[in-house]
């Protein structure tokens, strides 16, 4: 039986973070895979280890460091999440969706949640950003849910809508910037897998043809919790990589298996072109 997420825990956590940062932050990010830098960027930070925090998940993956950043970025207050959990790491939807709601206690209104994701639209490029205009939640299809259990009715109803569950204002503003600054980007559909495993190429096809254009191992689960607590999304996927998906044979010449590694790197690339995008987003906010 996965662990219900009580009102308790979560205010628990919340006074916990209380006492060490007093600061009631706007905005909330979440930062995947190679991503973790970005943080660097806040002002008068104040870094709390997921550890510190009561009932909080803790970040096993290379790439995820583990902290909470409560301080200032572009004169907005704002909280970051340097990595988080995923569900293959052991953690229940409930517990990967916790964060959320402790952030959505602390006081933020909006969230950019990003990530670094493979390429399955194969016209796109490792490097660019996706700007996420939708998501297909695969395995909450199959019941994995972060609001399986008693509603928490404090946050929101029993049966919330994921009707442009990223805001369409913010998607704009994001693309707005994109163009402006010359980062190169795509708007695309990304879809949720439980992993760890990479895809298999038949994976990948079939992620093709049902509408996937790009394809990772978080987020839907962060997006849906933070929806159902009244939060507006942003969501950027950086690609890393693009998933062919045809039999050996067929793959193009020098074509490798994708792996963790090229995916940190990829991550650490994608970062400046990230920070740009998000300092822009929120001086306009």
């Amino acid at each position: 039986m996965d662990p219900l997420i009580t009102m308790a825990m979560l205010e628990e956590a919340t006074a916990a973070i209380k006492q060490l940062a007093d600061l009631t932050p706007r905005v909330g990010l979440i930062l995947g895979s190679g991503l973790s830098p970005l943080a660097d960027a806040v002002e008068m930070p104040v870094r709390v280890d997921f550890g510190q925090i009561p009932h909080f998940p803790v970040s096993t993956v290379q790439g995820h460091s583990g902290r909470l950043v409560v301080g200032m970025l572009e004169r907005q207050p704002v909280v970051v999440m340097q990595g988080r959990s995923h569900y293959y790491e052991g953690y229940s939807m409930g517990q990967i969706g916790f964060p959320i709601r402790v952030m959505a206690l602390l006081g933020i209104q909006v969230l950019i949640v990003t990530n670094a994701a493979g390429g399955v639209n194969m016209a796109y490029r490792p490097g660019e950003i996706m700007i996420i205009r939708d998501h297909i939640n695969l395995v909450g299809m199959a019941g994995l849910t972060p609001l399986r259990g008693p509603n928490l009715d404090q946050f929101g109803p029993r049966f919330p809508s994921m009707n442009d569950a990223y805001d369409p204002a913010l998607r704009e503003l994001a693309r707005k910037i994109a163009l402006d600054e010359g980062i190169p980007f795509q708007q695309g559909v990304y879809i949720c897998l439980a992993g760890p495993n990479f895809e298999s190429p038949a994976d990948v096809r079939f992620l093709r043809v049902i509408g996937a254009d790009a394809v990772g191992m978080s987020t839907v689960p962060e997006v849906i919790t933070a929806r159902h607590s009244g939060i507006r999304v942003l969501g950027l996927s950086g690609i890393t990589n693009i998933l062919v998906g045809e039999p050996v044979p067929l793959r193009a010449e020098g074509a490798q298996p994708p792996n963790h590694e090229e995916v940190l790197e990829a991550g650490a690339a994608l970062v400046p072109r990230l920070e740009l995008l998000v300092r822009g987003i929120l001086s306009e906010l």
